[in-house]
């Protein structure tokens, strides 16, 4: 499995993950509470969802542990993994090869996405987005090579979570960057994306919340109605 390496990023582009971060994105919580229960929620989302998306990007693929996941929901003839760390992709090709899984892997900024234009049916972006500086210049790119019609998939924690005193203790992002889930839907769009109402939801999910749902678990307490929500995810089609 080769690894194709275009380092056209410079350090503000992207805040890299904390150690205590690249090894959570390993585990088994990661993979069944939130990497799972995103892709499913996220294929529910899909309007006129089709049998099979041919090609197929997961972009900041870490582990590339989506890769079953998006193997089994979305059927694609072709996986391609992009991470801009090129010792997450040795973790990756490991975790491919242990699943028998063909996937190409690039080492890329999302900034510059070494791949033609409307080349790919379908891009994943899992709790990615709040790691890059470079946002609108990120979704010009998820733009470019999708083909018309073609869908992204984006879910991803917003300020309120990553601002948490947790999330900053444990893990790195570019506080600056962070954005409300309106503020995420209004970028998407105005990045020349179709996005329908009923293409968006907001999980309100345990490890979200501030007592990492203590309250309602231990205590029987219901979640608030009015909040400024944690997560969003959506579907969002290239006109």
């Amino acid at each position: 499995m080769n690894i194709q390496a275009k380092n056209t990023y410079t350090k503000r582009s992207h805040v890299s993950e904390s150690r205590f971060g690249v090894w959570f994105l390993g585990t088994s919580t990661w993979e069944t509470h939130v990497l799972n229960v995103a892709i499913q929620n996220l294929g529910d989302l899909i309007r006129n969802r089709r049998a099979g998306y041919p090609t197929i990007i997961d972009i900041g693929c870490g582990w590339g542990r989506s890769f079953k996941f998006l193997k089994s929901h979305f059927a694609p003839q072709r996986l391609i993994g992009a991470d801009i760390d090129p010792a997450m992709l040795e973790l990756t090709a490991t975790e491919a090869a242990e699943h028998g899984l063909n996937v190409d892997l690039l080492c890329i900024s999302c900034s510059d996405i070494a791949m033609p234009d409307a080349s790919v049916d379908m891009v994943f972006c899992h709790q990615t987005f709040h790691h890059l500086v470079d946002q609108e210049n990120a979704l010009r790119e998820f733009h470019r090579i999708l083909k018309p019609d073609g869908v992204l998939l984006f879910a991803e924690s917003t300020r309120p979570f990553i601002h948490s005193w947790i999330i900053r203790l444990l893990f790195r992002h570019p506080m600056d960057m962070q954005k409300s889930a309106d503020e995420y839907i209004e970028m998407i769009k105005n990045a020349g994306f179709q996005v329908s109402p009923d293409s968006i939801s907001y999980p309100y999910l345990w490890w979200s919340r501030k007592d990492l749902g203590v309250w309602e678990r231990w205590f029987n307490r219901t979640p608030p109605q009015n909040r400024e929500e944690t997560l969003v995810n959506l579907v969002a089609v290239r006109c």
